[in-house]
């Protein structure tokens, strides 16, 4: 039998310790709480909601209802994916219509 040489190329490793290993870590992307307009709840309970649950203020959880009544969603919370979950899910049993979406596909 002939042994045959092995062939190399300039890009390939000689052994495990010439391999170099790039790892790149994303940024946690920010999430958000999106709460929609529905044709079922009344202006003040969308506003009792926030004040609610959230703790804004009357002035900002008004705001935020008007956003959702006139242009038909508003951002009610921003921070990691779990959270906003956790915000999603109480609005729904709050009846509220609601959906979690990356803060940069919004």
């Amino acid at each position: 039998m002939c042994d045959s040489p092995v062939l190399r190329t300039a890009n390939t490793p000689q052994s495990d310790a010439d391999l170099e290993i790039s790892l790149e870590v994303a940024p946690d992307v920010p999430w958000i709480t999106i709460v929609w307009n529905d044709p079922v709840n009344l202006m003040s309970y969308v506003t009792y909601v926030f004040r609610s649950y959230f703790g804004f203020s009357t002035t900002e959880a008004e705001r935020l209802m008007m956003q959702v009544h006139e242009n038909g969603r508003a951002v009610v919370a921003t921070g990691p994916r779990e959270e906003m979950e956790r915000h999603t899910e109480a609005m729904h049993e709050f009846g509220l219509w609601a959906t979690v979406a990356k803060a940069s596909d919004s």
